[in-house]
């Protein structure tokens, strides 16, 4: 591509959008810190006068080191009101931004029903509102609203609208498939006539993905000509969302080749679409395209033992390009090459092959049984070491009980009690928890802390429960996958059981274990030198 193309995130404005997700202005002040770590040019800050939280963020940010161009979001001037004292327009100008994205309608049915007036009105109101605020500031982009409907419906008065701004002074002509339903071949043919009748116009595009085509229209828009692509990290946004710029980032730089304004730090991709999930407090989508954690996983044997050769046979980019890795999984569907994989990663040694197919028919039956290893990978390296006599143990249950009390409160309490030895010393303890595994975490932690200090370090991050079988009712055989973390890594673990408790158990251990197990590693290759 000869042109260089120009990124425009609105996830602080259109994020909020999103059902279920809320902002403070620290969120949204960190959040532009990370989309500015990224290389984005344009970071959407809001719309200010809308909200007091947006008008706080506009002044805070200030105070901040962007190198992104911050921008302020506001509608055109109210019918009645002239622009010079139009109370959405001079709160725009408060937020002292040095750009200016202004939204207006160039859809007839949108003009003469939702607001009620002349398509001349129309031209007059966008008109107005752009030379206004261009003669206060550097730049000011008018947002095209439903400029796709609106062409389909009538061409010319959206070709008047677009004359009007540029007349104006609009520095660039973003067109927005605002209800996401358009397809890649129109918004191409679209643009391209766009294109013709403005050929001295800066081009934007603006898609929604509520028919799941937003990155494939944004690419069509690109290919015809528009160099501005305004859109949002992980796709968020009003109902299905924006185009998600994560995905549409690395595909324009590896399959279109193209180069942007600003350069983007590529390798960062992965981690800040984690940071903005984290912010959000949304649990990152698995199986997102180039940052997902499973976007380089690898399951089945034959795709396994095909990756291990040659890492393109089932990958169209190398994971580190876009700051992920490779995975790979041992479950039922594996053979060998899952089994030589994980012990070659973790230095495992096998005497030979029937070693590994026993490992493997051991897994494939814990499997079948309900066990899952793809996100318990730690159980998985507990399960090799005891195979292979190389797991140590750190501790022997003797017994545990919980009791569940209803206090007259209305509160119920949890409380176990744990009895454990630890090289044949006794320990009796008791813990209390919100409920019955808070409790016997509660209880165990006390217990073998006195032993193994790091354990303070440890805390559970997520806690799943799935029902294998529902026909069985309450007797039906659970899962339970347990995420934990210290102050360096994250390691998820299983049980499986038809009680919950016996199942939550034997997943609290294996967490327990495998962080010993660690530190007893890297406490070894201290002492060894390495």
């Amino acid at each position: 591509m000869d042109k260089k193309l120009v990124l425009y995130d609105a996830l602080l404005r259109e994020g909020p959008q999103t059902q279920g997700i809320n902002l403070s202005v620290k969120d949204k002040l960190r959040l532009a810190e990370v989309l500015d770590s990224l290389g984005i040019h344009y970071i959407e800050g809001g719309w200010p006068g809308a909200n007091p939280k947006d008008t706080a963020f506009f002044q805070e940010v200030r105070s901040l080191k962007l190198k992104a161009r911050l921008a302020a979001f506001g509608m055109t001037r109210r019918v009645k009101n002239k622009a010079h004292e139009d109370i959405n327009l001079l709160n725009l100008l408060k937020a002292k931004t040095p750009t200016i994205t202004v939204v207006g309608k160039t859809w007839d049915f949108h003009v003469t029903k939702a607001l009620g007036i002349t398509l001349e009105q129309n031209l007059e109101i966008i008109h107005d509102s752009v030379k206004f605020l261009k003669s206060k500031v550097d730049e000011v982009f008018y947002d095209a609203e439903h400029f796709f409907d609106g062409y389909a419906a009538n061409p010319e008065f959206t070709f008047k609208c677009l004359e009007a701004v540029l007349q104006a002074g609009t520095d660039c002509l973003v067109l927005c498939d605002t209800n996401g339903g358009s397809l890649p071949e129109d918004i191409e043919a679209v643009v391209t006539q766009v294109r013709q009748r403005f050929p001295e116009a800066v081009l934007g595009i603006h898609c929604h993905n509520d028919s799941d085509m937003a990155v494939a229209n944004s690419l069509a828009a690109v290919e015809a000509g528009a160099v501005q692509i305004q859109g949002c990290v992980n796709g968020y946004g009003e109902r299905i969302g924006n185009v998600n710029l994560t995905s549409l980032i690395p595909t324009l730089i590896f399959k279109k080749k193209a180069s942007f304004v600003r350069p983007v730090n590529l390798k960062k991709l992965t981690e800040v679409s984690r940071q903005v999930d984290e912010i959000l407090n949304v649990t990152p989508r698995p199986n997102a395209p180039y940052v997902g954690k499973s976007a380089f996983t690898h399951k089945g044997g034959m795709h396994i033992s095909a990756v291990r050769k040659a890492t393109s046979s089932y990958e169209h980019i190398d994971p580190e390009m876009v700051g992920n890795s490779r995975t790979i999984l041992v479950s039922d569907q594996s053979g060998l090459s899952s089994i030589f994989h994980k012990s070659g990663k973790q230095k495992f040694k096998f005497k030979d092959k029937e070693a590994a197919k026993a490992i493997i028919e051991n897994v494939k039956k814990m499997e079948s049984e309900g066990y899952q290893f793809e996100g318990a990978e730690a159980s998985f390296e507990l399960l090799l070491k005891k195979a292979l006599g190389q797991h140590r143990n750190f501790f022997d249950l003797v017994s545990f009980r919980v009791i569940v009390e209803n206090r007259g409160d209305g509160k119920l309490v949890s409380e176990a009690t744990i009895k454990v030895k630890v090289n044949g010393v006794l320990e009796n303890t008791v813990g209390e928890g919100d409920g019955p595994i808070n409790a016997l975490d509660q209880a165990l932690r006390k217990a073998l802390t006195k032993f193994y200090p790091s354990l303070k370090e440890v805390r559970l991050t997520d806690f799943k429960v799935r029902v294998l079988d529902a026909k069985e009712g309450t007797a039906a055989k659970v899962r339970v996958l347990i995420e934990s973390r210290d102050t360096k890594d994250t390691w998820g673990t299983v049980g499986v059981s038809e009680n919950i408790i016996e199942a939550s158990w034997e997943a609290l251990v294996d967490s327990i274990d495998y962080k010993l197990m660690k530190d007893s590693g890297k406490k070894s290759a201290k002492r060894a030198g390495r």
